[in-house]
């Protein structure tokens, strides 16, 4: 298979290459396509085929849900058996952007899109390219992230293709995403709400709009028998091909031990690799150091993740050591992110 690619405008969309993808997809094929959070893959949400499809591009495990995404709130009703008038605010407060939210899924809905579930998970993108295609396939757009399943998830076009390109039927190229992690996950099938993924919408934001949200702090294994309820939940996510290893502790002890790990990782002659910030990128003498932002602004950490991991990748890296990041507001998704990225293999210090 060839995988066109089209150049998408977001200011001046080019509507005959919407029109085609949306095309595409009303046929069962695939679409990569961008969102505010990371590169999607889409497909057809209510075609069973075009679900199978999906998991075998990706090589991913099919009782791991797909997000559907749609662009206009009425279209949720057809797909929720039930909306809760918390789940009503929260998608007038944060639709179009980065939240998912949970509900009961209706008949329509097949079982290869919500992994076996009962349930549906459902967002409404904030990225005007991805609005357009959503409408010109029909309203229900499947979108996991756009990458081979495990890792790291697509901010660019490019990341799409070095995965998927032969795989799929077209690209929509919007240039690099704003976000650069996925959207927040909340389960609105229990009370109080649950977070189950974070995100940039935060629980602090959702409790502003709602009350009260609680938190899923369940780690599902590999060989756990539970299903997940939405994407990320259970297998080895975002990681690169290297060994990784999250510090944690005083900033000045972790720059100290990375330091001490490079180097020894080095004197053996292994290609090692560095995460640091604009405030810590200078106390480092060993291994290829990468700067992924600043500790002022963790958004521009979560915006760089994972380029950064796939540029290790692109080196040659065989060891990467990352430092911890705050867990306040998006820094609670990259720590999320993070620590799946390094199949939780963390040094405190």
């Amino acid at each position: 298979m060839k995988t066109r690619v089209e150049k998408i405008d977001r200011t001046n969309i080019n509507m005959d290459a919407i029109r085609a993808a949306g095309e595409i997809l009303k046929r069962g094929g695939l679409v990569a396509f961008p969102t505010e959070t990371v590169y999607g893959l889409g497909a057809n949400a209510l075609d069973e085929e075009a679900a199978r499809k999906t998991y075998a591009a990706k090589g991913r495990p099919s009782d791991n849900p797909l997000i559907v995404h749609i662009a206009q709130l009425e279209d949720l009703r057809a797909i929720a058996r039930q909306v809760p008038d918390k789940a009503l605010i929260l998608a007038r407060t944060f639709w179009p952007g980065p939240l998912t939210m949970i509900f009961d899924k209706s008949g329509i809905v097949p079982d290869g899109t919500t992994g076996g579930l009962d349930t549906v998970a459902v967002r409404m993108p904030d990225n005007p390219a991805a609005l357009a295609l959503i409408r010109a396939a029909g309203g229900y757009v499947s979108g996991p992230s756009a990458n081979t399943s495990g890792r790291p998830s697509p901010t660019t076009a490019q990341h799409v293709r070095e995965d998927l390109d032969g795989k799929i039927d077209m690209i929509l190229d919007c240039g690099p995403v704003e976000i650069g992690v996925e959207s927040t996950i909340v389960d609105m099938t229990v009370e109080p709400p649950m977070i189950l993924r974070p995100g940039a919408v935060t629980k602090e934001m959702l409790e502003e709009a709602v009350g009260e949200v609680a938190v899923d702090h369940t780690i599902l294994t590999a060989d756990s028998k539970t299903p997940p309820k939405a994407p990320g939940m259970k297998y080895r996510h975002y990681a690169p091909r290297a060994e990784m290893v999250v510090v944690e502790g005083p900033l000045e002890r972790v720059t100290a031990r990375i330091r001490s790990l490079a180097a020894e990782q080095e004197a053996r002659g292994h290609r090692t690799g560095i995460i640091a910030t604009e405030e810590t990128v200078g106390r480092y003498d060993h291994g290829n150091v990468k700067c992924i932002g600043t500790r002022e602004d963790e958004s521009t950490v979560a915006a760089n993740l994972y380029a950064v991991l796939r540029e290790f990748d692109a080196d040659g890296t065989e060891y990467i050591y990352s430092e911890a990041f705050d867990e306040g507001g998006i820094g609670h998704a990259v720590m999320n992110r993070l620590l799946k990225a390094a199949g939780h293999h963390v040094i405190q210090v």
